[in-house]
């Protein structure tokens, strides 16, 4: 994943945005009927059931929208949550509360849509070891906002972007060659170019996963759309030379067989890109 700081400016460029593309020259509903000189307070009502999330992004975007408001948290992000549920409340002026909303809302109710399902995964890995992993996988432009939710689900991130972590697929390896030609050419362009960027390899059958560890230097092995007998021979065959990665169609029926059969880590592009948005609503009080 990307440092913490060029992930603190990922949200600050998507608050902006969406704050751009929803206010544009004004938000003259409440211009028009709200005095400037107005105050409220308003509090985020849960109307679901699951995992929270996106608390401390919603006081980024109140401070972005109007340093003045403030807000009081009720219950942080990663909590379960239940129908009647309030969240947190936001004082100040009634214009800024209403600029705000909707951006607070589509971002949490995606959020902890995102988060309540990492949790299932979680839960359904509780004492194998092996964790689970997001994809790119992700809604363009808020990439940010749904990997955080994964995080806060209890998932761990993938890579961020294709520049922070190479991983070479099937169409790599096919447009390079062979396995080991894509493995090859890979060292030598981060040797070229100075960058020091893990390498993961996508293995379709046991023989690239052996061609994969005689080439040597890779971080992960991705071991894609094996079933659960190839899945213990390719661990087996890996041991400790590096690390172990299930994808594929993986879901809440198979995850725990997979895990089952020794892998490190199981990626599921479902976390981010299967979820129902949790019902919230921002309630005048």
């Amino acid at each position: 994943m990307i440092s913490k700081e060029q992930f603190n400016k990922e949200i600050e460029l998507i608050i902006a945005n969406a704050i751009r593309e929803d206010v544009g020259d004004g938000d003259h509903s409440s211009l028009s009927c709200i005095p400037a000189s107005a105050q409220g307070k308003a509090k985020l009502l849960v109307k679901d059931e699951g995992i929270i999330a996106g608390v401390e992004f919603a006081k980024q975007v109140f401070n972005y929208v109007d340093t003045d408001m403030k807000v009081e948290t009720l219950i942080e992000d990663g909590s379960e949550v239940k129908y009647g549920d309030i969240a947190f409340y936001v004082e100040g002026a009634s214009q800024s509360i209403l600029k705000a909303e909707r951006l607070v809302l589509n971002a949490m109710q995606r959020m902890s849509a995102i988060a309540t399902k990492t949790k299932v995964f979680v839960d359904l890995l509780e004492g194998t070891g092996t964790k689970i992993l997001d994809t790119r996988k992700t809604t363009p432009g808020i990439r940010a906002l749904e990997k955080w939710a994964v995080k806060i689900g209890g998932g761990e991130n993938h890579r961020f972007a294709l520049y922070d972590m190479i991983m070479l697929k099937d169409n790599h390896i096919d447009f390079a060659g062979s396995v080991s030609k894509a493995i090859a050419k890979t060292k030598e362009y981060l040797k070229e170019t100075g960058r020091d960027l893990k390498i993961i390899v996508e293995a379709r059958n046991l023989e690239e996963i052996q061609e994969i560890l005689d080439a040597g230097g890779v971080y992960r092995i991705l071991i894609d759309n094996f079933n659960y007998e190839d899945t213990r021979k390719a661990v087996k065959l890996i041991g400790d030379k590096c690390l172990t990665e299930s994808s594929g169609g993986i879901n809440e029926k198979t995850v725990r067989h997979y895990a089952e059969c020794g892998v490190d880590y199981i990626s599921s592009g479902a976390l981010t890109h299967s979820v129902y948005n949790m019902d919230l609503s921002l309630k005048a009080v």
